[in-house]
Parts: C-alpha cells; structure tokens; sequence
C-alpha cells in the first residue's frame, strides 16, 4: 500500500468537498452536524466520569462526620464547631441545611463560605436563593425565616442547582450527642472508603455505557454517508478524467473523512454550549457545573481519532459493492439479494461471550468485564446488520395499495438499505432500553425492601427535642392545614437494675386515642397503665410486670452518666394488652403509660415522636406539617413515609440510565431529521417532476410518512426480538427469574416511535417546500 498515494487521494477527496461548490458544502455541512452531534454526546460521555467523581470529591471536602456516629470524640477547644443536621425537603426537592455554633475563634470553616453566619442569619446556595425569592418558595421561606446574607461558594456545592444552606445558632452544647448535633474541629472525610461494588451493579453499569453508546456510533457511521447517491455521481465524472476504481473510493472517502473533521470541530462547539447549559438545568435530581464536564483527555483523543478513522472506513465499505464507470454509477440496477447467514453470526456470538456467565448471579465474583461489553456489542451491532435484510425481504413482498403506498413501497424497494439506516439507531438504542428495563425490573426487588409503615394511618413522622411540651406539640399540628390527626408519644426505656440492667422493656406514653395504635386497650382512661404482653420483639415484658417491683426509667451502663435512672414501682392494677401492628409495621411490647401514671421525673427520659395523618386532596400538606415542625422546635426533624425504600447505589444507577436515555433521544431526534432533510434534498427533483405532472402534494406527504413508518415499524420489532433476547440473557446471568417487563417494552417502543413521528412532521415543511414545479429548474 502507497502510503503517499493514499494521502494524496484522500486530501483530493477533502479539496472536492470544500470547493466543489454548494454541492460540496451542502453535503459536507450536513455530514458535519450529523457527526457533530454524536461527537458531542461522545465527549459528554467520556465527561460522565470525571463529573461523577467531581461530586464525590467536593461531597468528601464538606464531610461533616455526622453520618455514622454522632460522638465523633472532640474536645472543646479553641478549634471545634458545633454543628447540627437540619435536613429539609421541600416539595420532593431535599434542602441540605446545617447550623452552626462556634467554640473557638479557629473553628473550621465550612467550604464555600468566607465567614460564619451569626444567629438569625443564614448563607444559601444560588439556587436557594432563587427559589426563596420567588412565589414559589413562600412556604419553604416560613421555614427559613432567617436573614440571608449571602452565597455558598461553587466549592462548598455539589450541583449548579443545589439547595443548600448554612445558618447560624447557639445553645447547641446541651443537645451534643443526641440525634444529630454533633462536634467537629476538621471538614473532610480524612478516611475515604471505596465500597466494593456489586457485581449486579457493576454489571447494570457496563450494560448502561455499551447501550447508551451504540446508537451514538451508530448514527455517526450513518451521517457520514449523507448524500451517498449524488456523490457517486460526481464519482463518475472523475472516472471519465482517468482515475481507477481504487482512487475514486479513497477520494469518496477523503470527501467522508472532510465531513467528519469538521464534524469533530461542530461536536466541540456543540459540547461547549451544551456543557454551559449543563450548569444551569437539573436532569433527575442530577445537577453539575460546567467545570464538571471535562472529558478525560485520552477518551477524547480516542473520539478524534476514532471518528476520521471510522468515516474513511465506512466509506470504503459502502462502496465496496458499487460500480462506478465513466458513464455512471451501477446502482440502480436490481442489487444482489443481501445473505443472511454471516448477519446472523453477530448476535449469535454476542450469546456465546455471554453463555459462560450464565447463573454467576452476585455469589461468584465479578462478570467478565470484557465479555459483557464484547457480548452486548454484538448483539445490539447485531440489529444493525440484520435489519436491512429484514426490510429488503419484507418490502419485496409487499403488494399493491394506494398511490401513496405504492410510490413509498416502491422507493423502499429502490434503497431500502438507506430506510434501514435512518432506524437503525433508534432500534439499537430500543433494544438496549428493553433490555436495561428488564434487567432493572428484574432485580428491582434485591435493591428495594418494604419500609412496614402503615401509610394508611400515618404519612409523616416527626421528631421532637426533649425540652419541647410533647402534647402542645401535637396539639398544633392538629390545627395544621392539610393534617388529619397527630398521635404524639413519648418513647423510653426501663430496666430491672439501675446500673446495666439484665432485664429490660420498651415505654410508651400517649394519649388513650394514641395507644389504641399500638394495642387493643380492654379499656382506657388518664391514669392507666398497660403491660403488653404477647410482642415477638418485647418477650421480657411478662418478666418484668410483678406488682411491687422497682423499675428504672433511663437506666444507665456507666456510672458517670449526668443524669440517674429514676425509679418506678410496678402498681398492682397493670392492665393486660394486645399488641396490634403499630404505625410502623411492628407489633411492639413494653409498658403503655397514659400520661398522669408517669412520674414527673421520667419525663426528660423520654423522647418524643408525632405521626402525623394528611389529607390527599391537600396540595402542599406536607409543607405545611414541615412549617409547624419548625415553629414548634428549631430542631425538630420532619421525616416522610414511603412504602419502600431504594439503595441509593442502584437508584444513582438508574438515574444515571434516565438521563442518558434523555440525551441519546434527543440525538436519535435531531440526527434523524437531518438525515430526514438530506433524503429530502437528493429527492428534490423527483419530488418537482411528480408535482408537476399532477401528482397531489397530501399523496406525496402520505408516502413520505409511509416510507418512515414502515422501517420503523419493523425496527422496533427486531429491536423489540433483540431486547427481550438480551434482557433474559442479562437476568440469566445474574441468577434472576426471567419475567418480561411488559410496560416497559411497550414504553421504549412507544418512545422510540415518537420519536421518529415528531422528526417525520419536522419535516414536513420543507418537504412541502421541495414539491413544486419550478424544482425543475437547472441553473
């Protein structure tokens, strides 16, 4: 091979596309945009990672130390803080708040702040501040009722569109060690530790990158042979002044390879302006800043040079079945019947890479990583390859029908490789997603687990500081818009030994109306007490109720604890009880007190919780239940109910998977419609002559929809065969039951259809444009 020859050619290729005239500029601009828009997802994600580990970073640079442990053994000193979690939610937003009390004038700073806010002052992040200004945020802004004097810096947050503040406090030292106030002298976790990971989420996280990646390559391999049909045309012309059919194809490809590079240059500027609005949208939950967004400077190479690479190739592959003479181009002769047997091998060795890890499940170790991804390549390229000959052998047989059909029918059979092209992502990027959807239904019930709140009773809980009048309280959130009832109880310990007790039991104290919750009550009246007996969780309880016995609320298991147990003597009148299943899903025991048999002292033994009922039809019941928890203590902790609750790990997975699926749609999106357009453009004297001789513009729109439809429709039924195969392949592998996810099957099809019926009405306009007689004209 002549390397110098090949260059030669190759930069002749680049000289046509560029001046050769609107021709040239017109194909080479589209096979730029469409190459641009992959190299700018391309680039967006080999960002992912660095952006992820961004976040990670500035999490770790603001650890507070207050997840794990609230003891955290710091001493005052001239260099501690005192900090408390104060955590809200804000209509399924949460808002990270922490309040701060120095001890010392060499306190800790937190990141992002230039100086600490005093008492009634807070310091919140851009997008809080936002929010609070607004109309929006009157409700949140009864709950932060302090003065904000200022803005979290970019290094104290972890996203553009954060809720985060700082506010002052003092008094704190009282409530150290209990729930979330806590001592500190440092910010930053000083010893990070890196999970193992899963091998079923490992394995989600390589299916996800090879899913999301395919369609990408996919579409970027298609833009690069836009205009195909007139550029073998003007291929001929250089036959006819002497060149071989080895020096047109690497000229076609030089003309490729000049649409790709400034593609590169397209997909860069396109990165850039997506990379800014990145910082001021959220996606999921998920927000970053821009300077998140660096792609790694080896995959970014790897992009420059893998696209120019990949569009020469392409070229000379698609060409290497096309005749070109002087006189013209071999095309549109009958072609060759496509074979199917070596189309097959694909997905057939996609399952042999995957076969051995069949039934590993999360037991063995870890999935083969370079076996998942080979194995998930093949199978999806595997669409790619099989569906032209799907849409050649199923429009071979397709009949007679309306003028519209027979003229889309008819084109379909003409180039029904260039109709299997324009779906061909989309059906990649469905089968993938049928695939990704059953897999995470499948091991949907492994990373999620049932809370056992009885959501029927209850919604909300709330806890309540010691030095707060529990009744009053609950008294006020009674009268708070949105709520129903509030049972309020107060919930301790009591022991047979003052000092580490042998045998103990749970207390409870509540109203009569409050402890029918948590048993079946003979009878109830201010005064009584009640042994509950029959508690799988509380089996000491029957050994503890002996009238005359001493009891002790609060015992303790040091000496030097600053408070004394306080001690009870079981009365003789105790009432027997049945446990029922509580608020929380548990049939709990101990000792029920209604609130005059308590002695006075047990009172700050106690902690209190209110659960709270809501009114549906209420739109913003929570906010409001979450404003009085606020008036009622500063430190008061609002928590919602859910019926399940999700490893954050998977969730952040999913998430992940979403908000990928959103950019790939949007570039399956606008990709088709310039792929859409161009077909259009190569048409556009077609289109004239047919008009012209009285064909009627709805017909002509009618067989463009239809020259769509019917690709995409059997697309999405490979891609639908493809996924399901996949997907039963993936829950195999991680020792799951294989069960089809039926909703999302048809959802991903769904979407996929959208998608191509919105890029097919886009173009619509111009198409209408295109069809009139005078595009005859030659100038």
């Amino acid at each position: 091979m002549n390397l110098r020859r090949w260059a030669g050619d190759l930069a002749m290729g680049m000289r046509f596309a560029f001046a050769g005239g609107r021709e040239g500029w017109t194909r080479a601009l589209l096979t730029a945009v469409g190459v641009g828009l992959g190299v700018a997802l391309l680039l967006l994600t080999t960002a992912i990672p660095n952006a992820l580990a961004a976040r990670d970073d500035r999490g770790n640079a603001r650890f507070d130390l207050l997840y794990g442990s609230t003891n955290t053994g710091v001493a005052k000193s001239d260099r501690s803080l005192l900090l408390v979690n104060v955590d809200t939610t804000f209509r399924d937003k949460e808002v990270r708040g922490r309040e701060l009390e120095q001890e010392g004038s060499k306190a800790p700073l937190p990141p992002g702040l230039t100086e600490f806010p005093a008492k009634g002052e807070m310091v919140v992040s851009p997008a809080l501040k936002k929010l609070l200004e607004s109309s929006d945020g009157a409700l949140l802004r009864e709950r932060l009722p302090d003065k904000v004097t200022g803005t979290i810096g970019e290094s104290g947050l972890i996203g553009s569109q954060e809720l985060a503040f700082y506010r002052g406090g003092e008094g704190l030292a009282p409530q150290l060690g209990e729930g979330r106030v806590a001592r500190i002298d440092r910010f930053g976790d000083p010893n990070p530790t890196t999970e193992k990971t899963d091998p079923v989420l490992l394995l989600l996280i390589l299916v996800v990158f090879v899913a999301l990646l395919m369609p990408v390559a996919v579409f970027i391999a298609a833009a690069v042979r836009f205009g195909g049909e007139r550029r073998d045309k003007r291929l001929a012309a250089l036959r006819l002044v002497g060149s071989d059919g080895r020096m047109t194809r690497r000229i076609a490809a030089g003309e490729a390879l000049a649409g790709a590079l400034l593609g590169l240059v397209l997909g860069t500027v396109f990165f850039l302006i997506g990379r800014q609005i990145a910082g001021s949208v959220e996606v999921f939950r998920i927000s970053v800043f821009p300077s998140y967004l660096n792609p790694s400077p080896a995959l970014a190479l790897l992009v420059a040079v893998a696209v120019p690479a990949a569009a020469v190739l392409v070229t000379l592959f698609a060409l290497r079945g096309v005749v070109i003479e002087p006189l013209g181009v071999v095309r549109t002769a009958r072609p060759a019947r496509r074979r199917l047997w070596w189309r097959l091998l694909l997905p057939l060795g996609g399952l042999a890479m995957l076969y051995p890890m069949l039934g590993q499940g999360r037991d063995e170790g870890e999935f083969n990583q370079y076996l998942v991804i080979g194995g998930v390549m093949l199978l999806l390229v595997g669409v790619t390859a099989l569906l032209p000959w799907v849409v050649e052998t199923v429009v071979a047989r397709l009949g007679s029908g309306p003028v519209a059909w027979q003229l889309a029918v008819r084109r379909l059979q003409l180039s029904s490789g260039t109709a299997a092209r324009l779906v061909n992502g989309v059906a990649v990027a469905v089968a993938g997603a049928i695939a990704l959807q059953m897999l995470f239904a499948g091991v949907d019930s492994d990373y999620t687990k049932d809370t056992g709140y009885d959501l029927t009773r209850a919604q909300m809980q709330v806890s309540v500081p010691k030095d707060v009048e529990l009744a009053g309280a609950a008294e006020k959130f009674r009268h708070t818009e949105g709520v129903r009832n509030a049972y309020a109880y107060a919930d301790g310990y009591l022991g047979d030994r003052p000092l580490d007790p042998e045998f103990g039991a749970s207390v409870t104290v509540g109203d009569c109306e409050a402890l029918r919750q948590r048993a079946d009550l003979p009878s109830c009246r201010d005064g009584d007490v009640f042994a509950v007996l029959n508690s799988e969780y509380d089996p000491e309880t029957a050994r503890l109720n002996k009238a005359g016995s001493t009891l002790y609320l609060d015992p303790s298991t040091t000496d030097d604890t600053p408070t004394r147990p306080v001690p009870w003597k079981v009365p003789a009148d105790v009432l027997t009880a049945e446990a029922r299943e509580g608020l929380t899903g548990y049939k709990e025991g101990g000792f029920l007190f209604t609130p005059k048999a308590l002695p006075d002292a047990a009172a700050r033994t106690l902690r209190g919780q209110v659960y709270i009922s809501l009114d549906p039809e209420v739109r913003d019941a929570r906010e409001h239940a979450r404003n009085t928890a606020a008036a009622v203590a500063r430190l008061a902790e609002p928590m919602d109910w859910s019926a399940t609750e999700q490893s954050e790990r998977f969730a952040s997975i999913r998430t992940g998977l979403f908000v990928g699926a959103v950019c790939v749609l949007v570039l399956i999106g606008a990709s088709l419609l310039v792929s859409q357009l161009e077909q259009l453009r190569d048409r556009k004297k077609l289109l004239s002559a047919l008009v012209a001789f009285g064909t009627r513009r709805r017909t002509l729109s009618l067989s463009v929809l239809w020259q769509t439809a019917i690709p995409i429709a059997l697309g999405l039924l490979l891609a639908s065969v493809v996924g399901l195969t996949l997907g039963a392949v993936l829950l195999r592998m991680t020792a799951t039951p294989v069960r089809v996810d039926w909703p999302s099957l048809l959802s991903m099809t769904g979407a996929g259809a959208a998608v191509v019926l919105v890029v097919t009405l886009l173009s619509l306009p111009p198409l209408l444009r295109l069809m009139r007689p005078d595009g005859l004209r030659t100038e």
